[in-house]
């Protein structure tokens, strides 16, 4: 079977692991937490970056900041990962879906305006595979409605909308480091922070709410309880493996970018024939190749397609339920409008396997059996 995914190790992980014991510095923020963090700031041009224990970590992160209240709206698409919503929910406030784009399958930016009140106070864009959401448009409309807008960059790293780097357009954005992600610590995340005038308070609600990173730095005298904040920090340990990712991360994109670009062409024909829709990449994106998909013509397609994969050794999977599909989304949350792609698509949707250090054998197995079984199967549904 050719996994879905296999995490990557650079070689260097260990190694690093290994100096952050010897440094005596396991619990958190210390050399390595600092690497990570400056090579952020460096690559994406945010005043502040500040890794996290988890992607999900760094959105409550940027809800906190957004001062998010009971009652509050947030808009945002229903074909995301819980943690997206959750953030919201935690803080009181009301996820409102809107549909998605049938293209790139991101949030569609024609539909957020209809969908603001009174009650809302940010937007919510999720870059959906690596593919950035029309960024311009929206952040056009929280300036007009004076609104926040929170980058769910989880699979993003790396990637960009007209030169900038996704998470850094937004007043907030986050990264995850998941092991399922491009650049990886097992779990982890970071928090992007555009403005200088919130980096301090940041750094305070990173730190249980505590001005202790500044203390350490000789800012202030003694470090005491500011404001409501969390434990966000990681460990040592986690951050010491990023950091080995992170030297390596153009090469891993690089790598990964190959497998991608291999797939794409090599189903040009079933896309052609009407067996399935390849990934469709807007001009001003730069992708990261997150991961590559194909969209089939039906939900019954897709399982059989899944199924018939699966029985040939190839490890492809489906992906989101939408969340207002879910008990915790009839719960929690409102809907603007119908969510007909959202529904649609996310039933169609097949992912292959993608990850660095693929061989040559398992790339061309992967294209050859797939390119057999949507032949075999589609026809037939």
């Amino acid at each position: 079977m050719i996994r879905f995914n296999k995490p990557y190790m650079t070689g260097k992980e260990l190694l690093y692991i290994a100096q952050a014991h010897n440094n005596s510095v396991l619990a958190g923020n210390g050399e390595f937490t600092k690497k990570c963090e400056q090579w952020l700031t460096t690559r994406t041009g945010v005043v502040k970056s500040i890794i996290t224990h988890s992607c999900t970590g760094a959105l409550e992160m940027a809800a906190l900041l957004a001062d998010l209240q009971p009652g509050d709206e947030v808009i945002m698409p229903s074909y995301t990962f819980v943690s997206t919503a959750n953030a919201v929910v935690l803080r009181g406030a009301i996820p409102v879906f809107v549909d998605i784009r049938p293209d790139t399958l991101n949030i569609d930016e024609k539909l957020i305006e209809q969908a603001i009140t009174k009650q809302t106070k940010a937007i919510v864009p999720v870059h959906y595979a690596g593919v950035s959401c029309e960024m311009d448009t929206i952040m056009d409309i929280a300036t007009r409605h004076n609104l926040w807008v929170i980058e769910d960059a989880a699979q993003g790293v790396m990637s960009t909308y007209k030169g900038k780097a996704l998470g850094s357009i937004g007043h907030f954005g986050a990264y995850s480091f998941h092991e399922t992600k491009n650049i990886i610590s097992g779990e982890g995340g970071a928090l992007l922070v555009r403005d200088a005038a919130y980096a301090n308070q940041a750094e305070i609600v990173w730190e249980k709410g505590t001005d202790r990173s500044q203390f350490f730095r000789g800012e202030v005298d003694k470090y005491t309880w500011q404001t409501v904040g969390s434990s966000f920090l990681p460990g040592e340990v986690t951050t010491a493996f990023l950091w080995a990712q992170m030297e390596e991360a153009e090469t891993i994109t690089k790598g990964r970018l190959n497998i991608w670009n291999r797939y794409h062409m090599a189903f040009s024909d079933l896309e052609d024939n009407g067996l399935c829709r390849r990934p469709i990449i807007p001009n001003e994106c730069q992708h990261n190749a997150h991961m590559y998909y194909l969209l089939l013509p039906s939900a019954e397609a897709r399982d059989a397609t899944l199924s018939k994969l699966k029985q040939n050794g190839v490890g492809a999977i489906f992906h989101y339920i939408p969340l207002h599909s879910s008990p915790g989304g009839m719960r929690y949350t409102k809907m603007s409008g119908q969510l007909i792609h959202t529904d649609n698509l996310s039933r169609c949707i097949v992912r292959l396997p993608l990850w660095y250090g693929m061989t040559e054998e398992m790339i061309e197995q992967v294209i050859s059996t797939t390119q057999n079984v949507l032949k075999d199967v589609v026809s037939k549904v």
